[in-house]
């Protein structure tokens, strides 16, 4: 189907560091070793209470979300350097700008996505390589569906004090359609992405979806223990 699009697709697994050196070095080798952009969006959600996140659970999660793209980032950067140009954009999340209740350990790989990507862009400046973040709510996808499969995987729920809003994660996530209001689909990320290529001064970030602009907005506005209490509304 991508191929009937125009599109081409190589396997990149993000946990395997033999998986992404292979897969950069088949696109340069496509390219005449030229990259125009690097999108980092590969990641999974795993909720879950802190205290119920073992060590293995939240390795899991930075793997993934994390030092997968920290190494292909870290791959890529000399090619555009080279080059003298170049567009990195990191798909975040409003979980990057806000904390939410048993959240923590996407809470965690989103914060550090945002730090390392607001250190790049400032170690970049002048080199011609652009860095930014795209900030998604809740976007239509796989993303419940594999959360599902990570909360059974990592989290020992019936021998968690959170055992009962477990449950009703469990049933509300199995749900279909749209989880939560406000959801768009992808393309509402697409279009930013786009936005992010192709404008001659891009941004550090865009938002998307209308929970992350109030959010972002309400974080700058309001008091640390009165967003707290919205933020555990919108969390349960």
């Amino acid at each position: 189907m991508l191929r009937n699009m125009g599109l081409e697709s190589l396997r990149l697994d993000l946990d395997d560091s033999e998986s992404i050196r292979d897969a950069l070095v088949e696109i340069l080798d496509r390219t005449g070793g030229t990259l125009d952009a690097l999108f980092n969006n590969g990641a999974f959600g795993l909720p879950g209470a802190v205290e119920d996140l073992s060590r293995d659970a939240i390795r899991a999660q930075f793997e993934t979300n994390f030092f997968g793209w920290l190494e292909l980032t870290n791959l890529v950067l000399p090619v555009m350097r080279k080059q003298g140009f170049g567009r990195i954009i990191q798909n975040s999340s409003i979980l990057g700008l806000v904390a939410m209740p048993y959240r923590g350990a996407y809470n965690s790989s989103k914060f550090a996505i945002e730090g390392m990507s607001d250190t790049l862009r400032l170690e970049l400046r002048g080199s011609g390589i652009h860095i930014s973040l795209i900030e998604p709510g809740p976007i239509l996808s796989k993303f419940r569906a594999n959360s599902v499969i990570a909360l059974e995987k990592y989290i020992d729920i019936e021998h968690s004090v959170h055992a009962d809003f477990y449950r009703r994660v469990l049933a509300r996530l199995k749900k279909q359609g749209p989880a939560v209001p406000f959801t768009l689909p992808p393309e509402a990320v697409l279009d930013n992405v786009i936005r992010a290529l192709e404008s001659r001064r891009p941004r550090a970030r865009y938002y998307v979806t209308v929970p992350t602009h109030v959010f972002a907005l309400l974080k700058r506005l309001l008091p640390v223990r009165v967003l707290d209490k919205l933020l555990c509304l919108a969390g349960n």
